[in-house]
């Protein structure tokens, strides 16, 4: 089975790019601010599915760039999604948590109201009405909503904490902010298992919430980090309200997954397990 992904040194690309039949596009290669462009390479590649890993994601930047932002995670899925729905095959795309509001404690359902907090959350959730309209009723596509992505590549959370871990003694990390890191490479076995599916059971089509498990706390969670690195630096609690940013970030980030495990015998990964994983990638344990 041949797979085009859009996206190339991203964290889900780079690790979509281990599979055989795969084929990733850079930006050298396609331009997502051109959506219509992103059409035309499926049509000039052929392939059996399509997954789109790339997006804008620099969260708090687009809070100035909103209308590049949208484009990119908004337009261009879109134009992907319908060229995929009149050729007939698969499309898979990636989304966000900032979808919602962050309110409450309970893990969002798929029915839940989207409420986006801010530019990031609203050009994603213009980018899943855009799959849609586009894929419709009768289409092969999925739109799978994830969380607090990490990876042995690119920037993240346990690249930042382990950097940070070596130089200092401490760290104050926010403590009210709640979610399920997702390692970038369950989150490529998952892009694929979809796409695979859907080929022969189109009616699988839909939204669907895929994060790692337990739900934890970015500083529960940087603890852990430091735990298995075997860094010694104590974490202190700090509320959000003391890191401020240009975006603000939910508080809540918990997904309810039950209907990805149910359709496609997709259970929620112990990030713990990929944790380890990724360290022993960047050679620190």
């Amino acid at each position: 089975m041949s797979i085009l992904v859009f996206g190339q040194t991203g964290q889900v690309a780079r690790e979509l790019a281990a599979h055989t039949g795969v084929t990733c596009l850079g930006r050298d290669q396609v331009d997502l601010g051109d959506p219509m462009a992103c059409a035309a390479r499926i049509r000039e590649m052929g392939p059996d599915a399509v997954i789109n890993a790339a997006a804008y994601t620099a969260v708090d930047r687009a809070e100035e760039n909103e209308a590049l932002a949208t484009v990119v995670n908004g337009e261009a899925p879109g134009a992907m999604a319908a060229v995929c729905a009149d050729l007939d095959i698969p499309f898979v795309s990636i989304s966000t948590d900032y979808v919602f509001d962050g309110s409450g404690v309970a893990p969002f359902r798929l029915d839940d109201p989207s409420g986006p907090l801010g530019a990031y959350g609203r050009s994603k959730l213009a980018g899943e009405q855009a799959i849609i309209r586009a894929g419709g009723p009768e289409g092969a596509w999925a739109v799978l909503r994830t969380s607090w992505v990490v990876s042995a590549h690119g920037n993240n959370f346990v690249r930042t904490m382990l950097r940070l871990g070596r130089e200092r003694d401490g760290l104050n990390v926010v403590a009210d902010q709640i979610g399920g890191p997702t390692c970038a490479r369950d989150i490529a076995a998952a892009c694929i298992r979809m796409a695979q599916s859907l080929v022969s059971e189109p009616e699988k089509r839909g939204v669907y919430h895929f994060s790692g498990a337990p739900d934890v706390s970015w500083a529960d969670f940087a603890r852990e980090i430091f735990a298995q690195a075997g860094i010694a630096c104590e974490v202190t609690d700090i509320p959000s309200s003391a890191y401020p940013t240009p975006a603000v970030r939910p508080l809540n980030s918990r997904l309810d997954c039950s209907a990805t495990e149910t359709v496609f015998d997709l259970r929620r990964p112990d990030w713990r397990a990929g944790l380890h994983d990724i360290l022993k990638d960047l050679g620190e344990i």
